[in-house]
Order: structure tokens, then sequence, then C-alpha cells
């Protein structure tokens, strides 16, 4: 190491993170290496995903790897994941009782159904639902269902949780996962004349 360069992470954080991608992703999603938050935790990286049908991006993703030598209040470990899913979906389906219990066990069935060995999982399901006004007055109304969850993962190898996320990715957008035990919705694939643009205020992977 020179001096004035920083320490290298823990061997244990790199193995971890080797394993972020995981293996036979489905043609329909497309993954990229993407910033870390920096403040959450000593060492941490990211993934990024969408998912496509044609041209249509039905799903957006991030997974986020976090590790602390010493551990943090509610992790029961050293590691912790926290995932973000984003879906447009029917208007429908916002009114719908069903749809946070059926939306968070895509989670919970996906990790069970990769053999994911996990503790401590928390997070929300949350409908929104957005209209223009002013200048955009024209846009179409558009609904969106967002999934934000975090869990402690008990080994170091993180590709069952990985291919997990990316079935609760094609859940959300309505394309059947290899599992066939898994409950599905059907969304409404995104048709927008603008590209997406991120909310600064959905950027922040916090979650309970």
């Amino acid at each position: 190491m020179t001096l004035g360069e920083p320490p290298a992470p823990p061997a244990a954080f790199r193995r971890a993170l080797e394993t972020l991608r995981p293996a036979g992703v489905r043609p329909e999603i497309e993954l990229e290496d993407i910033p870390a938050p920096q403040r959450l935790a000593p060492y941490s990286g990211a993934v990024g995903a969408s998912v496509y049908r044609d041209d249509d991006e039905l799903a957006v993703g991030r997974l986020i790897l976090l590790f602390d030598p010493e551990g943090q209040r509610g992790w029961e470990g050293q590691f912790r994941l926290v995932a973000y899913v984003r879906a447009d979906v029917e208007p429908e389906m916002t009114t719908d009782p069903l749809l946070g219990p059926v939306a968070w066990s895509w989670l919970t069935e996906a990790l069970d159904a990769h053999g994911a060995r996990y503790a401590a999982v928390g997070g929300t399901v949350t409908r929104a639902v957005s209209e223009g006004f002013g200048g955009k007055a024209d846009d179409p109304v558009t609904t969106e269902i967002e999934l934000r969850a975090s869990w402690s993962p008990l080994d170091e190898d993180m590709s069952p949780h990985a291919a997990a996320w990316c079935d609760l990715m094609c859940l959300a957008a309505g394309i059947p996962p290899l599992p066939p035990d898994v409950a599905t919705l059907h969304p409404r694939p995104a048709r927008r004349e603008e590209p997406r643009r991120e909310d600064p205020r959905r950027d922040d992977p916090k979650v309970p």
C-alpha cells in the first residue's frame, strides 16, 4: 500500500462483491454496475438492472451490498443487502388490498426458492400515482409500484440473493419467474415519449 492510499477492502467483502452479479441472467434483464452509497457502511457495492420486453422498459431496480466489520444495529451480522424495484402497473391494481402482501411475497418466496439464507428482513411496498399539470398536463397518468427491502445474508455468496432480486424484478414486470410457485400480477408496459427521470427523493436506499 502506498502512503496516502486507502486500505484495501477486507477479503470477505471482496469475495462477496464478486458474487453480486448472478450467473445465467434472463435475456429480459440488463445489468450494470452503479455507484454505491458511501454513508451507509464502511464498504459498499451496487448493481442496477432494467427489465425489457422488446423496447419497453417494464421495471428498474438496484441491489446494494453493505459491509461493516463491526456490524450495525439490526443487521445480525457484517453484511446487509438493500434492494429496490419499481414497475408500472395498471391503475386498478393500486386499489387492490392484496397488492402489498403479494408483492412482498415475491421477494420472500424468491429468496426461499433460490436457497438464500437470510435474517432480519424488512421493507415497504408503495403504490404511486403521478399526474401531470401545467406544461405536463397532457402527460398520461402513471401508476407504479415500488418495493424497498433490506435483509442480512448469512453467507458470503450473494449469488442466490441476486438471483432472487432478478426474479423479483421480473415478477414486478409481469414476466413469470422460473420457479412455478410464485404469484404474479400483470403490470402495464411503460411507453413514454420522454426518458424516465428519477425523482431524487427516491434515490435514498434507506428502508425500515
